[in-house]
């Protein structure tokens, strides 16, 4: 049933589509897949999460399912920028690769997992357990229109996770916790010709952000992330320049291990803080959070991910999240998750993105050895 030509036009046909995020409009490319999973016979339900922000739902059911599996790609991109050799919709293939913004984040994957998932339907594949495909919006700016809805609404039930948005064939086992600080900080207004009258917010900041990047956390080495990090990621104070500033934003973003904890960070900022500005002035605020997470290697997803990639592949590479993905929400729900994905390497986000036509066709054969593997693996965990 499968073919390597209805892969790529499948893929090409995905990056013609614009699903840019901002703005956030994921109702065209919604429904083209219900479309083209109607064409194998597969139900597909839309779910809004808010005006035109649609997500796609289709399940493979199994008569003899013990569990259900969630396969989770996503539908929407960052936007296009400027400076592309290619039009960014245009889904021009020029030596092996497809250019088009989205073609490695997200919807090479994408593709893979609708091309698998309607060639088991074409094929009456039985598995041991039900796959539920769930392709989602507005991951590019929070997934507050995608998957937080959906499992907060328990729209999306699953047993075990895969999410399909990464790239090269890495198997993604952990993710850094994520936190992002406001700090204000109060000063005192005073002319700027006298400024030993006043308080100099701005000057409080420096002194403060001068301090916190020397501030060291305590924690264990990870084997597979980074040590945890701070970026100061706005500065902003001050009404006028002939004016001692009373007021300085800062936001931080800090990155941290699953060793440790988030509270215990917040602490030694305020700590820092007060030592800088005083008990009375400043005020903290959490703009963002998100947990850090990790599954055991040795887990029943990710062993049989490894026997598929080594099979498949002839390697296995295990990694580390530095960033925040929507495995943290899903972990979050109890749900083992475990994050793959065939794009291509430093193409994210970037001018000219592209996914190698290769990278498709190996990912379709990982998948689909991945899924088989799964499925004679909980049968062998059920007749223990």
């Amino acid at each position: 049933m499968h073919s390597e030509k209805r892969l790529i036009k499948l893929t090409r046909d995905l990056i013609r589509i614009d699903s840019q995020n901002p703005p956030g409009n994921e109702k065209e490319i919604a429904l083209f897949i219900k479309k083209v999973l109607a064409q194998s016979g597969l139900a597909c339900r839309l779910v809004a999460c808010g005006a035109n922000r649609f997500n796609v739902l289709s399940m493979l059911r199994s008569p003899r399912a013990t569990a259900t599996l969630l396969i989770t790609p996503h539908l929407d991109t960052v936007p296009f920028g400027t400076g592309w050799k290619f039009p960014p919709l245009s889904a021009t293939l020029s030596r092996n690769k497809i250019y088009g913004r989205g073609a490695t984040d997200c919807k090479a994957n994408l593709a893979v997992g609708l091309e698998v998932l309607r060639s088991l339907a074409e094929e009456k594949t039985k598995l041991s357990y039900n796959i539920l495909f769930a392709a989602t919006a507005d991951e590019e700016a929070g997934s507050y229109h995608g998957l937080i809805p959906l499992l907060e609404k328990k729209i999306i039930r699953a047993d075990y996770s895969v999410i399909l948005d990464a790239d090269e064939f890495d198997i993604i086992v952990a993710q850094k916790g994520m936190l992002h600080l406001r700090v204000f900080i109060k000063g005192k207004k005073a002319h700027g010709a006298y400024p030993e009258r006043g308080i100099n917010a701005i000057n409080r900041a420096m002194v403060f952000i001068g301090r916190l990047n020397a501030l060291k956390f305590p924690h264990k080495k990870h084997p597979l992330l980074r040590p945890p990090t701070i970026n100061v990621g706005t500065i902003e104070g001050g009404d006028k320049v002939n004016m001692v500033a009373d007021w300085c934003k800062v936001e931080l973003d800090i990155r941290y291990l699953p060793d440790m904890s988030k509270d215990v960070i917040i602490k030694r900022v305020r700590n820092l803080l007060e030592s800088v500005c005083g008990a009375g002035g400043f005020r903290l605020e959490i703009i963002a959070q998100q947990n850090p997470c990790q599954i055991d290697p040795g887990h029943i997803l990710v062993r049989s991910l490894k026997c598929a990639s080594q099979k498949t592949m002839g390697r296995v590479a295990l990694k580390g999240s530095e960033g925040a993905t929507v495995m943290t929400m899903l972990d979050d729900c109890g749900i083992p998750t475990v994050a793959t994905g065939f794009g291509s390497k430093g193409c994210a986000h970037a001018t000219n993105e592209y996914v190698a036509v290769g990278n498709l066709i190996q990912g379709y054969h990982l998948l689909r050895e991945f899924l088989f593997h799964f499925s004679a693996a909980l049968c062998s965990c059920a007749a223990q």
